[in-house]
């Protein structure tokens, strides 16, 4: 009797213990499923909206759940704004964002780098106050130097060109800081090996710093690609014809006028949001990889 006695009340606070971690685990999962929803919810009915040709129909499906229905889909939408040439050629303008994407992406990996890297391992006097200025040019937010950027980009005769789109973003100080505390953690004796090697800083940071580093610079891509991506404001000073508009530039043609063309407008969405995704899931692992390391490091 003695025994059972004993035995009943760990098993009841086994059977609680057991009962409190499903608990818990169904309220982490439901928390899971709702942020899920918030975030995707958004991008299906974008992608349902463009499927569907009748811009009054969208309208009217808004504010019910047959906003996320299409009965009928069609992909005219996407053989209407996919053109080369007319009004608002949205083809054009996603090839010239990709165009623009992939210079910047891999000039901005190289120069950031580079830069990095010299401040990390080379003899450069004043290291502190060179880091310190580029935390506070950082901190100087870039609405703030569009405008005489464009006077001497208008000087040279810049305007309405990929150069103009380009050249401003291909360093920036926080991928320089980023790299930097990468390269600074990786150990004296790989670069004296090097040297003694016989090998010359350039070939230490292609063939040595570069391959350790992929976690460290997929993530400067991503950010830097999708901070590209995203561009605005800069474009739209720079840009007058179709010859090197972006489709993010391209997207707010439709709106502003008496009639919007929501079907067009969501395909067009459709379109700028699909390249990016896969940029990213390209990079994801590496991406994952970089932010996994530094926690470990931390």
């Amino acid at each position: 009797m003695s025994g059972s006695a004993t035995i009943k009340p760990h098993a009841v606070k086994v059977r609680s213990t057991l009962l409190g971690l499903a608990v818990s685990d169904l309220v982490k999962a439901s928390a899971v499923a709702i942020i899920a929803l918030v975030i995707v919810s958004p991008l299906f009915l974008l992608l349902v909206a463009s499927l569907k040709p009748d811009r009054f129909q969208i309208l009217a499906d808004m504010g019910s759940f047959r906003a996320f229905w299409v009965s009928d889909p069609s992909l005219q939408n996407y053989r209407d704004v996919a053109t080369l040439d007319g009004s608002l050629p949205m083809g054009r303008y996603l090839i010239n964002s990709m165009i623009i994407l992939v210079i910047t992406v891999c000039g901005g990996i190289l120069i950031n780098s580079m830069a990095a890297f010299v401040l990390a391992w080379g003899r450069i006097p004043g290291r502190a106050l060179v880091l310190t200025l580029l935390i506070g040019l950082y901190i100087v937010p870039q609405e703030s130097i569009v405008l005489p950027l464009l006077s001497l980009v208008t000087k040279v005769g810049l305007t309405d060109s990929f150069t103009a789109q380009i050249l401003p973003w291909l360093a920036s100080p926080l991928y320089i800081f980023l790299l930097y505390q990468f390269f600074i953690q990786i150990p004296q004796e790989i670069y004296d090996a090097a040297v003694i090697d016989g090998a010359s800083p350039l070939r230490i940071y292609w063939s040595v710093f570069l391959p350790m580093s992929l976690p460290a610079l997929a993530t400067v891509a991503i950010l830097l690609g999708i901070e590209t991506w995203n561009q605005y404001l800069w474009p739209l000073m720079v840009t007058q014809t179709n010859w090197s508009r972006p489709i993010s530039v391209g997207i707010a043609s439709y709106f502003g006028h008496d009639s919007v063309y929501w079907n067009s407008a969501m395909a067009a969405s459709v379109l700028m949001m699909a390249p990016v995704l896969l940029f990213y899931l390209a990079f994801q692992r590496w991406f994952v990889s970089s932010f996994i390391s530094s926690a470990v490091k931390g």
